[in-house]
């Protein structure tokens, strides 16, 4: 997991700073500053920032700027490397690989201009992140997209060729495997890969590990001095030099056992000591693992019972993020309380405030009453409260838990969306009834808060798909959060999440049995897939959204599936199976009376058969088109409809009937006041007068064309 506390010796809050990456997922291009430390006073809630220094590890620092300057295994050869070179820091959670692997990078932004990309590799749960998203999120922090539902194997593809040419680092944080850094690696010699994870990189060749253990006692002592102040260990320095011994000199231990001491002005270090070595181990719990559990579990253990549930509830935030608003909904208690809970761990070391993962927003720094600050689990405290979940939480405890933090997500999410409409629409005036803390005090906030949670919500919802007792709740969120990420984003920036959104809804459709919600979940895939270029597969969704929607006769959907089905067989020229699917169509719109759908088709029957040269047939569908428009008193459509008669009689080598059908549209254009549509007209009949061998008449429509042209160019 990702670590927390001071990494190989980073100082308390600066390395839970340091280490505060998206998981999984990356962040912001852009080399980090250090952060301030948050070191607890008397009382806990009044705990304030104070600055640290990175204390040890300067040995480990040394010898990885060693192995960069080393030459690698392709230089020896006499060519230059092909790939990246990489970095391993290897070390147990709670070693403070990560805080040791941001110093590192600190020192080396000079030499790379074009920035760091930083990416965790493991979710909170410990299992591994998706690559594809992975190399999605990367690209988005270089400033490059990729299609919407595109393979891993294209993503990491297109990753490794914008990083070509590059001189960036790539700080991937908590990989499991080697699996999961390959396919990320550039084709950039000029890049570097710094790889934080447990244990080797088997496969990925020229890598040697940084092994971390623990830290001295000097640079232990002065960890532990962070948070208890100096005083105390000043007097008593051997039995600080035990604390560190007994913490086996882990940064994260030793952060938890400096805020336990901070927060108990009467305690002796001698008294943290016997403290700690008193907590009771687990029998098969192994040696490594001892000295962060026995901090920990001092920590939890000296929590009032409502603050420990929260620390336990909290550990099914998603994506690992939280703040008042999920725990309170978690625990049940007021956002208040949560406000000042979630505050009292920071200073015990229990949490760590995010740090800003996103691009500045304007207006996002202003006062805002659902604007909560964000916190992390410690990636290595994380496994530990998990269990005291599981320990002390009955299941269906935990499942009310999760619905009352999905519900009050949507709310969220709907007064987020309505932000994004005017102020005087209906979603927004509603909005005005809902409490304080669930409004958004402006449309910049609320984009700010969709933009800062987009990974945690994306991750909500697939705990909603993932829990199979809450699919009328999930149903609710993945609906408001595509309408939220439509209302902000727009649907070209919102197709990958939406994609990703949609087969959720799928899986779920699925595995209930629904199929209209099945049919709805294909055609938009099948749109998305469509829009990628991935015709056969959008051909292979449509089919399927007719298939569910013909079995419980939903005519919108299977209307939408046969105009579908025909669009994609327009797109690969296949005009005879694109004129038989919306014929099909058609029949349906005939059949319910849809008059205006029905003549949309007969014009779109009408140019797959054009294409076809049967002119005839088009020329029916057309005019059918012109019929229907004219009794629906559409006159727009009616003079569109006429014009494209025109053209097909154009097309059918039938110029005088052409001409005398495109002044009859133009007749008919100018009753609708359509100026683009008449310029059009006018330029068409001129090209027609042309060919007939009257060019004077020609020239006459074509200025008139050409300054109705310049006259509608807006």
């Amino acid at each position: 997991m990702t670590d927390q506390a001071v990494g190989g010796g980073h100082l308390p809050s600066e390395a839970a700073e340091a280490s505060a990456t998206t998981a999984p997922g990356p962040r912001a291009a852009a080399p980090r500053q250090d952060g301030a430390a948050a070191r607890p006073t008397v009382p806990a809630t009044a705990a304030a920032p104070s600055t640290g220094q990175f204390a040890g590890r300067r040995r480990e620092l040394k010898a990885l700027h060693a192995d960069i300057a080393r030459a690698g295994l392709d230089t020896l050869s006499g060519r230059k490397g092909a790939r990246s070179r990489v970095l391993l820091i290897a070390g147990r959670p709670g070693s403070g690989r990560t805080a040791l692997a941001e110093e590192l990078l600190k020192e080396l932004a000079g030499d790379h201009p074009d920035g760091v990309l930083r990416a965790s590799l493991t979710g909170p749960d410990g299992e591994p992140a998706d690559t594809g998203r992975t190399a999605r999120e990367l690209l988005a922090a270089l400033g490059a997209g990729a299609p919407a539902g595109a393979p891993e194997d294209e993503l990491a593809e297109r990753l490794r060729e914008e990083l070509t040419g590059r001189r960036a680092l790539l700080f991937l944080d908590d990989a499991p495997g080697a699996d999961q850094v390959e396919p990320l690696l550039p084709d950039a010699p000029d890049c570097l890969v710094v790889v934080v994870a447990q244990g080797p990189l088997t496969g990925i060749p020229d890598v040697r590990p940084c092994a971390l253990g623990g830290l001295d006692s000097a640079a232990g002592v002065a960890v532990l001095a962070r948070y208890a102040g100096p005083t105390r260990i000043t007097v008593d320095p051997r039995t600080a030099d035990g604390v560190v011994e007994e913490c086996g000199g882990q940064p994260a231990a030793l952060v938890l056992a400096g805020a336990w001491l901070s927060a108990r002005p009467m305690s002796s270090v001698a008294d943290l000591c016997q403290a700690l070595h008193a907590v009771p181990l687990p029998p098969d719990l192994p040696t490594g693992a001892r000295p962060l559990f026995r901090a920990f579990r001092l920590a939890y253990d000296a929590l009032p019972p409502p603050a420990a549930r929260i620390l336990r509830l909290i550990t099914l935030a998603p994506g690992g993020l939280v703040d008042a608003h999920i725990a309170s909904a978690l625990a049940g208690c007021s956002v208040a309380t949560a406000v000042t809970t979630l505050g009292e761990f920071v200073a015990l070391g229990l949490l760590r405030p995010a740090a800003a993962e996103d691009d500045e927003v304007p207006g996002a720094r202003a006062p805002d009453a659902a604007l909560y600050p964000p916190y992390r689990l410690p990636g290595c405290l994380h496994p530990l409260a998990r269990e005291l979940l599981t320990e002390h939480e009955r299941p269906a405890d935990v499942q009310l838990a999760r619905a009352r933090m999905l519900e009050r997500t949507v709310r969220l999410l709907q007064s987020c969306r309505a932000m994004g409409e005017p102020a005087d629409s209906p979603a927004r005036q509603k909005t005005a009834g809902l409490p304080r803390p669930l409004r958004f005090g402006s449309r910049e906030a609320a984009a700010h808060w969709l933009h800062s949670r987009r990974g945690a919500l994306l991750d909500a919802a697939r705990i909603a798909v993932a829990d199979g007792e809450l699919d009328t709740l999930d149903r609710r969120l993945m609906a408001a959060l595509t309408r939220t990420l439509l209302a902000h984003q727009g649907a070209e920036a919102a197709a990958p999440d939406l994609y990703a959104l949609h087969g959720l809804v799928l899986r779920v459709a699925e595995r209930r049995g629904l199929p209209r919600e099945r049919a709805a979940a294909l055609l938009n895939l099948g749109d998305l897939d469509g829009q990628a270029g991935r015709t056969a597969q959008a051909l292979t969704r449509y089919r399927g959204a007719l298939e569910a929607a013909r079995s419980v006769k939903d005519p919108v959907a299977t209307g939408r599936a046969l105009e579908s089905l025909g669009g994609t067989y327009t797109e690969l020229g296949d005009w005879q199976r694109a004129a038989d699917w919306y014929g099909r169509a058609l029949e349906l719109r005939l059949a319910r009376g849809e008059s205006g759908d029905a003549a949309r088709l007969h014009g779109r029957i009408g140019s797959a058969l054009a294409h076809t040269g049967r002119w005839s047939e088009a020329l029916k569908a057309w005019r059918a088109a012109v019929g229907t428009y004219r009794r629906l008193g559409e006159v727009a459509g009616q003079a569109r409809a006429t014009g494209e008669v025109a053209r097909v009689q154009e097309y059918a080598g039938r110029p005088e009937d052409a001409l005398r059908t495109c002044l009859e549209a133009l007749d008919i254009a100018r009753r609708a006041g359509d100026g683009r549509l008449e310029a059009a007209l006018q330029l068409r009949i001129a090209d027609t007068l042309d060919r007939l061998g009257d060019p004077a008449a020609a020239g006459l429509h074509r200025a008139v064309g050409e300054r109705l042209l310049g006259d509608h160019s807006e």
